[in-house]
């Protein structure tokens, strides 16, 4: 096989099957996932909570879930504490690797209900944008959050952008 053969090959493979870049960045997730959950474990011993970790990998990073037990008070008061642990638990990933680590970490559900929630939030919204023509500009949210109504937002074929600085950054959602 020529080089340009193998170059081919690697960028157009047939259906179903992963490019070595792409199968190179899964098995990269994948230990990030284990030494975040290596982690994880150890704080959960240290604090004597029970609870299980769940490892996975989508949208290209890996996502943690801690479930079981009684891990509300991990989550804190609009997700802070949650976002502290999921922070510390990068940083102690990006100290193994070297690299800097883009997990995400829930606890107890709280992401993927508040992702439902934001989901909900931008359709109404898109809704409300179209029917007046107006643009609308939605409360201060962490980054998180913001990616959610975006996504949603662009589903819906509508546009949105995010204004300000953190912690008063907002996104505004344009009608069609």
């Amino acid at each position: 096989m020529t080089k340009s053969e193998a170059v081919d090959e690697a960028v157009s493979p047939e259906k179903g099957e992963k490019t070595e870049k792409e199968t190179s960045l899964i098995s990269k997730l994948e230990e990030e996932g284990d030494i975040a959950a290596d982690y994880l474990e150890g704080l959960l011993d240290i604090t004597d909570l029970d609870g299980d970790i769940d490892i996975d990998v989508e949208n290209d990073r890996a996502s943690l879930a801690i479930v079981g037990g009684k891990l509300r008070h991990l989550v804190g008061s609009d997700g802070e504490v949650l976002d502290a642990i999921q922070e510390l638990t990068r940083l102690a990933v990006q100290t193994s690797t070297g690299d800097r680590s883009r997990l995400m970490l829930d606890i107890d559900g709280y992401r993927a209900g508040r992702k439902a929630e934001l989901r909900k939030l931008a359709k109404a919204t898109a809704d409300e944008a179209k029917e007046s023509k107006s643009s609308i500009k939605l409360s201060p949210m962490n980054a998180f959050e913001r990616k959610i109504i975006h996504d949603t937002i662009q589903e819906l074929g509508l546009t949105s952008e995010s204004e300000g600085e953190d912690p008063d950054r907002c996104v505004i959602i344009f009608p069609a």
